[in-house]
């Protein structure tokens, strides 16, 4: 669930900002330790206000793709009003009655609405498949994306051979932890994300989660496996924490549809 547009919009949004307004903007871990909380339990984040807006901006784009909300509750409308529990509400609701090809399709028409005409190829253009475009795109991620997913790093890879720093090290990912939810990791975030940079922006990028720790791995410049031969399209559901988890399945029932 990346889009360059974001990225464009939050940096020119803040840059005209004093250090001070700009740190009290962004959001983070709200947890005494400052570290994510162990698995099992949900970190505690301070959002801020573009924080805030980024959730309310693709929950109302999302809105337009999901099933109604369950009988007595009102679906909030204005941008402020989401938080990140309310966000990822409605990507659940996105799934109910989509198969897994639908999800993904849902999430790229998603991003391609939030980012002005042509720029898929303007990112071609300035970001050709290179070392330093994959390194370039790694170091945006971490600053940018934090709302979405929490914590990361930059981190060194191995890609045919050649070290370079375009992986992101995802501590434990705040999508994750949130929705409980291997298919929902999988269909409405790593997969979509992942063509999208391939496909639409043509720069390779390959995430691989981590589903005993809810840690992930994006690694840009990698080109990622077809589903079948992905780790992740075996995975069972998370049985003690998902709401729509079937525990006589081997494989998430989300990941087979």
């Amino acid at each position: 669930m990346v889009a360059l547009g974001l990225q464009a919009t939050h940096l020119a949004a803040t840059q005209h900002l004093p250090i001070r307004r700009q740190r009290a903007l962004r959001c983070g871990i709200a947890e005494p330790s400052g570290v994510p909380a162990p698995l099992g339990q949900k970190t505690k984040y301070n959002d801020g206000l573009f924080e805030k807006a980024f959730m309310g901006l693709f929950a109302r784009k999302m809105e337009k793709f999901a099933a109604a909300p369950k009988a007595g509750t009102v679906p909030k409308k204005g941008v402020f009003d989401y938080d990140y529990e309310s966000f990822v509400e409605v990507s659940k609701r996105v799934t109910q009655g989509r198969s897994r090809l639908q999800q993904q399709q849902v999430v790229r028409q998603v991003l391609l609405s939030m980012l002005p005409p042509g720029a898929p190829d303007q990112f071609r253009k300035l970001f050709p498949p290179t070392q330093w475009a994959a390194e370039f795109n790694a170091v945006l991620t971490v600053p940018f994306f934090n709302w979405l997913v929490g914590p990361s790093e930059v981190v060194e890879v191995e890609i045919n051979g050649v070290k370079q720093k375009s992986g992101v090290h995802i501590k434990k990912c705040r999508y994750l932890e949130n929705s409980g939810c291997v298919g929902m990791c999988v269909n409405m975030c790593k997969i979509p994300t992942q063509d999208f940079f391939t496909n639409e922006f043509g720069l390779p990028l390959t995430m691989i989660p981590n589903f005993e720790d809810m840690s992930c791995e994006m690694v840009y410049g990698q080109v990622p496996p077809a589903f079948e031969d992905d780790p992740a399209s075996k995975q069972p559901c998370f049985a003690e924490i998902c709401s729509m988890a079937n525990s006589s399945s081997s494989v998430c029932p989300k990941l087979q549809a």
